[in-house]
């Protein structure tokens, strides 16, 4: 069956990221190591209670300066936390290719309230979804049921009229598991190659 729509994880799928730079921007204003500011940001539980909407902004950022001595205000917190991200052109360039076809696109992605203003300001294709599912608006994360059920509320679709392209297995795994089509992200030339079999894209 073609999809009818396309739905995009947003880190390592759009675009790659390392908490590094958070790490290091937060330490040289801190009483802490930038390996220990990673070890407390990077896929941690804090980090997950922030991701799932179980903390403020406010909050996450009383919890780091608490763990790390950081001795900046909460807006350049901001910044240089959401400051991890680069473009993955070939990816991006595939999206474009995709509107430009009129196909619907929406982003669903595990991230918080500080990384999405940042990428709002710094990415202008961010802003041309259809339509977002961000796991701190709905208090759950990928890979857990309630967040894909709501990819179909704001879709309109179900089963195989989706196709999902995520890096995780686990998350590729759950989608599959409701008969969406899945796509797991390891290239960008494969991404555009299992679009282009699923009907998607023309062909090379």
């Amino acid at each position: 069956m073609l999809p009818e729509v396309v739905v995009f994880d947003l880190g390592k799928v759009l675009l790659d990221f390392d908490y590094t730079r958070a790490a290091q921007g937060i330490a040289s204003k801190g009483t802490v190591t930038a390996q220990e500011v990673k070890d407390l940001i990077n896929q941690t539980p804090l980090l997950l209670r922030y991701e799932t909407g179980l903390m403020s902004k406010v909050e996450f950022y009383e919890a780091i300066r608490s763990a790390t001595g950081f001795t900046g205000d909460v807006e350049e917190f901001g910044r240089i936390f959401g400051d991890i991200f680069e473009p993955m052109p070939e990816m991006i360039e595939l999206h474009g290719a995709l509107r430009k076809k009129g196909i619907p696109t929406f982003i669903f992605s595990n991230t918080s309230e500080l990384a999405v203003a940042h990428i709002r300001k710094a990415f202008p294709f961010f802003n041309e979804f259809n339509g977002y599912i961000l796991s701190y608006e709905h208090g759950a994360m990928k890979p857990q049921t309630k967040l894909y059920e709501v990819v179909e509320q704001k879709t309109g679709h179900r089963r195989e009229k989706i196709i999902y392209i995520d890096d995780r297995p686990e998350n590729i795994e759950a989608g599959a598991a409701r008969d969406w089509q899945v796509i797991l992200q390891e290239t960008p030339a494969k991404s555009r190659a299992a679009l282009r079999k699923a009907g998607l894209l023309n062909q090379a």
